[in-house]
């Protein structure tokens, strides 16, 4: 069974009889680099669209060359090719290439085409200065779309259609939740969701360190030490209770918590995480 869906000023096929809608509209990925690479794959698992209207282009051929292989996705000659043939296009590439890039594909941007930026520090307005055309959308996602736990900032420009925000948000909700933020506030956003992975990655790793010191075998200590990560960030997510609370609860007068919290305490636990957040944001104002 099938209906018709007008989306972006088109007519797309809506497959009804699919686990979950297939849109047939073509998402363009310009670079594959590590967080093009989560995202794509997490759309990919999540069956949200078919392979064949996925489109990518890197010019390291080697980094889609086994996407092509092994899922069936198209692989577009150059940047000006792929944005000509998508309606949605989201820019994976580095922060210091972004304005290339726009330059050279500003030809082929209509004002029907979705545009997306994946990049700390790219404001909507200068995106808009460069390309004159086209709907403007800021996102801040972070690695773990690869597994579809990821969560992603969005901000919209003003000409966001309440239709093309649907259609955003399906495709980053196929990777994780979703929050809209403020744009002024998204490179924040960033410090907390997208750079933490990496900071939250060195914790599993010292407390994993700390086990095999006292006798745990490695593996025993990684998979001890990620289950706790993960199950305690379900805690705050699902409960609703304040981190500060369920410290408390786990924490026994005279007990073993507390004593390993002092330690985390006099050696500034706090104060460096709250450091490398604000570090994180800072470097973006430098990034363009």
């Amino acid at each position: 069974m099938k209906n018709k869906k007008t989306v972006l000023g088109l007519t797309n096929t809506v497959f009804s009889n699919k686990k979950e809608e297939r849109f047939m509209m073509k998402i363009g990925f310009i670079g594959v680099g590590n967080m093009g690479l989560a995202l794509i794959k997490g759309i990919l698992k999540s069956d949200f669209i078919d392979a064949k209207d996925l489109i990518l282009y890197d010019p390291v051929k080697e980094k889609t060359a086994g996407l092509e292989k092994e899922f069936g996705v198209i692989v577009a000659k150059d940047n000006i090719d792929l944005t000509e043939k998508s309606d949605i296009i989201i820019l994976a590439v580095k922060p210091n290439i972004y304005d290339a890039v726009l330059e050279e594909i500003k030809v082929k941007v209509t004002d029907k085409k979705i545009i997306i930026t994946i990049a700390p520090g790219i404001t909507i307005s200068h995106v808009k200065d460069i390309l004159k055309a086209g709907k403007i959308v800021r996102t801040i996602p972070n690695t773990p779309a690869l597994i579809g736990e990821g969560i992603t900032a969005i901000s919209y420009s003003p000409e966001i259609q309440q239709e093309d925000k649907k259609i955003v948000e399906d495709i980053f909700k196929t990777c994780g939740e979703i929050v809209e933020v403020e744009e002024k506030l998204i490179d924040v956003a960033m410090a907390v969701s997208s750079c933490s992975p990496a900071f939250v990655y060195m914790f599993i790793e010292a407390l994993a360190d700390g086990g095999v010191l006292l006798g745990l075998p490695r593996d025993v200590a990684y998979k001890l030490a990620s289950k706790a990560v993960a199950g305690a960030g379900n805690m705050v997510l699902k409960t609703g209770f304040h981190p500060g609370q369920l410290k408390d609860m786990v924490t026994s007068p005279g007990g073993t918590t507390i004593e390993g919290l002092r330690i985390l305490e006099k050696n500034a636990m706090r104060s460096a995480v709250i450091e490398a957040a604000s570090a994180a944001y800072q470097k973006t104002k430098g990034l363009k």
